[in-house]
């Protein structure tokens, strides 16, 4: 299907931006329009040490709905009426080394599935991204604390109509959470490096930090709330660009296998770069 080289450039470099290790869970990219790992919930770095090895599935759905940009000024003005929506489908495997059971190790592979829609032209195009794939680990230096890391790389075999197949990435950050009796808090600390495109100019490294606040307020309801940063380097003639991003939601704790968590996330400052705008579906189950 068509689409304008605006749109699809500036809306569908979706894939290239984003990934993160979950709670018992999850990992993804995002659209260039959300800050990277908007999507991560509570919990989503809660993790275990000391565990018999157990697999997740993960499901995430991020739809963006981009009608203003930041301008260089940081002032909101009129864009391209683009809707994007991002499915991730990610497999997790975690164990503890024998050797140090003190240690979480998890292999994730993920893939993304992409749709942009541009309301103005009437076009729309479709396909599968670049799948991810790579490591975390972490320890617990409290029993109610983790820290670790984690590490992917973006391997380009991807559709080329939603930005695919053009370069490999290196997208890795720092994970943290912390639990206070009703309260988690649970966030991270990352960077995006794009490599070089086989096509076009070379985007800028990107830095990112993740921050929510969830309180337990009954078994099944968790409310929670959410504050992000995101920064790209200005490269290849490409001015910087950056948004800070508040987040609303609520997760729930439905069995003691699965959990589904649902935020709305919007702009609240920015500049050079379209508005966030979106909301965020994560669902996970483990076995």
């Amino acid at each position: 299907m068509k689409k304008s080289a605006l749109g699809l450039k500036r809306y569908t470099k979706t894939i290239s931006h984003a990934i993160a290790i979950v709670a018992l869970s999850v990992i993804g990219t995002s659209a260039q329009a959300q800050v990277s790992r908007g999507f991560i919930a509570p919990h989503e770095y809660t993790l275990p040490v000391g565990f018999d090895p157990f697999n997740v599935f993960v499901e995430y759905a991020t739809l963006q709905k981009t009608e203003r940009v930041w301008d260089a000024n940081g002032k909101k003005i009129s864009g391209s009426d683009t809707d994007v929506l991002v499915a991730l489908s990610k497999y997790v495997h975690f164990w503890t080394p024998a050797s140090n059971r003190n240690i979480g190790l998890a292999w994730e592979i993920i893939v993304p599935k992409v749709g942009v829609r541009d309301k103005i032209t009437r076009t729309s195009l479709g396909g599968i991204g670049d799948p991810l794939t790579g490591f975390a680990a972490w320890y617990k230096p409290r029993d109610n604390m983790t820290l670790g890391m984690d590490l992917f790389l973006q391997v380009p075999v991807g559709d080329k109509d939603v930005g695919g197949g053009d370069r490999w990435n290196v997208i890795g950050a720092i994970i943290f959470d912390a639990q206070f009796d009703k309260i988690n808090y649970t966030g991270n600390l990352g960077m995006n490096l794009p490599g070089a495109p086989v096509e076009g100019l070379r985007p800028g490294k990107i830095w990112h930090m993740n921050n929510r606040l969830g309180y337990r307020a009954t078994d099944l309801i968790e409310p929670y709330v959410g504050l992000d940063y995101e920064r790209q380097e200005a490269r290849s003639g490409l001015p910087k660009n950056y948004e800070t991003v508040a987040a609303l939601g609520v997760m729930f704790h439905t069995f003691k296998n699965s959990s589904i968590a649902v935020h709305y996330q919007k702009g609240l400052d920015g500049e050079s770069r379209p508005e966030s705008n979106n909301l965020n579906v994560r669902f996970v189950y483990s076995w």
